[in-house]
């Protein structure tokens, strides 16, 4: 059930980025606007998880290849300070999600 939960709060924030924080890294950040927009289009619509980028079936991690580049997104949950990690990831009052979208290179 947890991580069932957490899968379904990480999709939520993922699909709407509603409900979190987002960044971009220097890297993505720097693409040309039509290229930044389909990347962060494709993390909205990310279905490809398998054993090997979601190991938990939490739906935290992913990486696609566009426009001649490889990407990752990383879906991290923080404690509502930002100062450690969440005590309860499936409980939305205890966790701050932050996703990061960056170039496979800034990993």
């Amino acid at each position: 059930m947890r991580t069932e939960r957490i899968r379904e709060l990480n999709d939520a924030f993922r699909t709407s980025f509603k409900g979190g924080t987002v960044l971009l890294t220097s890297g993505v950040n720097g693409l040309p606007s039509d290229v930044k927009a389909m990347v962060i289009r494709k993390v909205a619509t990310y279905a490809d998880f398998n054993a090997d980028n979601d190991p938990h079936s939490e739906h935290d991690f992913g990486n696609f290849g566009l426009a001649g580049r490889r990407f990752f997104w990383k879906l991290d949950c923080y404690d509502p300070s930002l100062s450690g990690g969440s005590e309860d990831p499936a409980d939305p009052s205890k966790t701050a999600r932050v996703l990061t979208i960056m170039l496979a290179e800034e990993y």
